[in-house]
């Protein structure tokens, strides 16, 4: 399958650290607070350093290294409203919330903002927030026909009136929202992402989502993600959406330094949080027939960032991870969502050190026929 040209620059996303314990499940010193001041002087900082999106992650209850948690569309808000460019993501989980209720949400916010407010579609791992919250569990792929549904929904509301949909797990009758986001040509609605490995999730991608969120991988499985995202998009007869990859980055001067981190990382690793994280989204990703369900093949290592973000690679120098991103990039990566180890100090290293390297690689790529990369 073609690959597009490589003339847009990579953008860059980073995990808001509103959930305690950081990015790592881990007892190694993190320099990085879940708090609210310590992250509107990382959001601005963010945006200073190149960074283009923030993603505010989402539990509802106490769980696997996450004791103290912020909603994230409250969190949303507050970081858009300390911010002039940033893009905030907010984490949202259907059977959680209704999309009209949402859309009303997201609608008031990307006004208060400037049309910068977006949502991240989970379907959902963690049985037990549903459970403990009375709410019905469903199984793997009725999930993301909920989500999809969601989806639906959702930009539906943001973009017409009189909305009418009787679906399987929402309805909607005779539902106009206004005032509506701030919508335009270059952006109908306000960005929907949405994440998932399995088949279902990268079918429904295809057909309904502006951006694909794919878990922490090298460079075949991204290549085989996206061939089979723009496969449903064809099939759809739509646009595919973009593709966002995880990544935990640890840049270091040498690559001995950033190695050392690693293993001090993994070394630490709270071992019973990480045991009940695996046990927790075990169901997730072996519960599809074909076994491309997340985590599913995930090891220990693996967990202690608990969306594999060790898994993509970026650790080593400054040089070592420009070169890999653009890597990525020829497969067609538009976007990393990155998280770190100790936020401010390492967005502002990134901001300085690696991100110029990763321009000027960019600006010696042809502007089509990219190379394919080999792991």
């Amino acid at each position: 399958m073609p690959v597009p040209p490589v003339s847009d620059p990579v953008r860059f996303a980073y995990w808001v650290p509103n959930v305690s314990g950081g990015l790592v499940t881990s007892t190694v010193e993190q320099r990085t607070d879940w708090g609210y001041e310590y992250n509107r002087e990382l959001a601005v900082l963010a945006e200073n350093n190149g960074f283009d999106y923030a993603l505010s992650q989402v539990r509802y209850m106490a769980s696997y290294g996450a004791e103290y948690q912020h909603e994230s569309t409250s969190f949303s808000l507050a970081l858009l409203l300390a911010t002039e460019r940033l893009k905030v993501i907010a984490a949202v989980h259907p059977g959680l919330w209704h999309p009209g209720v949402l859309a009303k949400l997201g609608a008031t916010a990307d006004h208060l903002s400037g049309g910068r407010f977006a949502v991240n579609v989970v379907s959902g791992w963690f049985k037990g927030e549903f459970t403990a919250l009375g709410e019905p569990w469903l199984e793997h792929d009725e999930r993301y026909r909920r989500a999809e549904e969601f989806i639906t929904a959702l930009r539906t509301i943001w973009t017409e009136d009189h909305v009418e949909l009787a679906g399987d797990f929402y309805r909607v009758r005779d539902f106009s929202l206004k005032p509506k986001p701030l919508n335009t040509p270059e952006r109908p609605n306000p960005e929907i992402f949405q994440g998932g490995n399995s088949t279902a999730a990268r079918a429904m991608a295809g057909r309904v989502s502006d951006w694909y969120f794919s878990n922490g991988k090298d460079f075949d499985g991204v290549t085989e993600q996206i061939n089979d995202v723009r496969a449903s998009a064809a099939q759809a007869g739509r646009t595919p959406p973009k593709f966002g990859l995880n990544g935990f980055l640890i840049a270091r001067d040498t690559e001995a330094e950033a190695r050392e981190t690693l293993r001090e990382i993994v070394a630490h690793a709270d071992t019973e949080a990480v045991h009940g994280f695996r046990d927790a989204v075990q169901q997730a990703g072996q519960s599809t027939a074909d076994g491309k369900g997340m985590w599913q093949d995930s090891s220990f290592d693996d967990l202690v960032q608990y969306n594999d973000g060790f898994r993509t690679g970026l650790i080593g120098t400054p040089e070592q991870i420009a070169e890999r991103i653009v890597a990525y990039k020829r497969l067609g990566v538009d976007l990393f969502l990155l998280g770190f180890l100790h936020y401010h100090e390492e967005v502002e290293y990134f901001g300085k050190r690696v991100l110029p390297l990763v321009r000027e690689l960019e600006a010696r790529e042809p502007a089509s026929e990219p190379v394919a990369a080999r792991a």
